[in-house]
């Protein structure tokens, strides 16, 4: 039962997102073609505005993804067809799990995308060895890869708004246990979910900095960070949103547990 919801849960999501998936890599492609033509005014012009495009449909992959996700969760389990949802013989935390399973797909899938579109619209041997001055001193602090450092930073991109996802339903379930103006209430405790969530991030980095006197510099005066604390950084990130992120997704399914309000 869980394959054929995420099936039908995946469908509603990449209807839509799949628009902004070919959009994003077409002006990409643009962007590329014209950028290369050189010494011409017009082409360079042109190569801006698809350029700018571009940058535009890769946010708009975000931001529609998000509210896909969003719209999915309410209409299916707190709307007029929810009805139809809760009288299937599945129990609430199949259900919540093909939501959770059917957004890290869809955001997974976005991710992807925008890399793709990034590469193919500036790709070039001047930006990749602007990236490599960047990246360098990180990597060899790790005694890792560029590409290793890459990935680290996409997942970190990654479990970030897998965590604002989760807070956008924490919002829709406790916003629904209310008599009214749900979706006001949803908005407002899905924003309060994710700032707390920030806070404890800072507060844990916090408590750590204590104890390191490099990490707390970043509290206390404004000097360039240590390509040290980087490496510390990163870890630190990873963690706490692994953390939040389980965390989140048990306390999520036992207030979904304890019972819908349908509208």
């Amino acid at each position: 039962m869980l394959k054929k919801l995420l099936k039908y849960d995946l469908q509603y999501k990449f209807k839509i997102l799949i628009i902004f998936y070919i959009l994003s890599l077409f002006f990409s492609i643009l962007t590329r073609i014209f950028f290369s033509i050189e010494n011409s005014f017009i082409m360079n012009i042109i190569g801006q505005i698809c350029s700018g495009v571009t940058i535009s449909m890769m946010i708009n992959i975000i931001i529609n993804n998000l509210l896909r996700c969003f719209a999915r969760f309410r209409t299916n389990l707190y709307s007029d067809e929810s009805y139809l949802t809760h009288t299937l013989p599945i129990d609430k935390k199949t259900l919540y799990l093909s939501k959770i399973l059917s957004s890290i797909i869809s955001l997974f899938t976005s991710i992807i995308v925008i890399v793709i579109t990034l590469f193919i619209a500036y790709y070039s041997k001047e930006n990749i060895e602007l990236l490599k001055n960047i990246l360098l001193p990180i990597a060899d602090i790790y005694n890792s890869t560029i590409i290793s450092i890459l990935l680290a930073f996409f997942f970190i991109f990654f479990l970030e708004f897998a965590n604002a996802l989760q807070c956008g339903f924490t919002g829709i379930i406790l916003g629904h246990k209310m008599n009214n103006s749900k979706i006001a209430y949803s908005v407002l405790f899905g924003f309060v979910s994710y700032m707390i969530i920030q806070v404890f991030a800072l507060l844990v980095i916090f408590l750590v900095a204590l104890f390191n006197q490099d990490l707390m510099n970043l509290f206390i005066t404004n000097q360039m960070i240590n390509m040290d604390m980087v490496k510390v950084i990163i870890y630190m990130a990873t963690s706490i949103y692994i953390v939040t992120l389980i965390a989140g997704y048990i306390i999520n399914l036992k207030l979904f547990k304890k019972g819908v309000n349908v509208d």
